[in-house]
């Protein structure tokens, strides 16, 4: 397996809306998938490092930590499934490590996610 590094472009969702914009969570899934499809195909252990980039409107005042990590990592790890993992046995599974973190971003047009995954040895 090689080192992957892509940033993926879009804001980032974690569950399903009831409210507002209730698209949103499914089109974000959508460009995972539309973004890692062509990256090359994780066939054993590695190590994953994730960065969502949050523009301002997912810190309001009264979470103003943003969305739960956990949450947000859930949608994304299900979408990588169906690409980079897609070949891989237990799927996401294959991760030994695991880096998440969020950050505020100015706005909606630089929002996203960083994705690096490093393959590692576990025998």
């Amino acid at each position: 397996m090689t080192y992957i590094c892509q940033e993926i472009k879009g804001v980032p969702y974690s569950k399903h809306k009831r409210r507002g914009k209730v698209t949103a969570p499914a089109e974000w899934t959508q460009k995972i998938i539309d973004q890692t499809k062509d990256l090359p195909r994780v066939k054993e252990a590695c190590v994953l490092n994730i960065t969502f980039l949050l523009p301002p409107d997912k810190f309001p005042t009264d979470f103003p930590y943003g969305p739960d990590l956990d949450n947000l990592l859930k949608r994304f790890l299900d979408a990588l499934n169906r690409t980079i993992f897609s070949e891989t046995s237990g799927k996401d599974s294959c991760i030994v490590s695991l880096n998440v973190m969020k950050t505020k971003v100015e706005s909606e047009s630089v929002a996203g996610a960083l994705l690096e995954v490093l393959p590692v040895s576990i025998t």
